[in-house]
């Protein structure tokens, strides 16, 4: 939540709220599995994430003729790293292409109140993925760990 706020408000994020996201995520996916298979399946969704940067990295440079971070926030790209030890990786890729299109949805939505026109991504997606988390406490979400 705290991400969510502080990206909306300031559009800059503590960084150490980051590691906290990473140890916190991954630890609950880590008690739900086996470590090999937690591992496996981080490393998987760290190559994914370096891969979707890798995309964003060369569009911005040969499209938009410019650098990642002019386009793309860092606390977006370390949201999307911290979360890489969240969850098995079907269900990983699942939630990201979901939470993208929330943050799409959301800023459509919430565009005309908003005093800069540049996208909170990294808190729309935290407030994404607190639902995930909070579906999955209350019961209404099961099995969000198995493949």
């Amino acid at each position: 939540m705290s991400i969510f706020y502080q990206d909306i408000k300031e559009r800059s994020v503590y960084w150490f709220l980051f590691p906290i996201v990473t140890g916190t995520a991954g630890y609950l996916y880590f008690s739900h599995t086996f470590a090999e298979f937690f591992w496996r399946t981080t490393f998987i969704n760290l190559a994914s994430m370096l891969t979707v940067l890798l995309v964003l990295q060369t569009y911005a440079k040969l499209k938009l003729k410019t650098n990642l971070l002019a386009v793309f926030g860092l606390g977006d790209a370390l949201l999307f790293l911290a979360l890489c030890t969240a969850f098995p990786s079907i269900t990983f890729v699942i939630f990201f292409a979901f939470s993208l299109l929330f943050s799409l949805i959301l800023h459509f939505v919430l565009k005309s109140k908003m005093k800069t026109p540049s996208v909170p991504l990294a808190g729309y997606m935290s407030l994404f993925y607190l639902g995930i988390y909070l579906l999955y406490w209350t019961g209404l979400l099961t099995n969000m760990y198995s493949m």
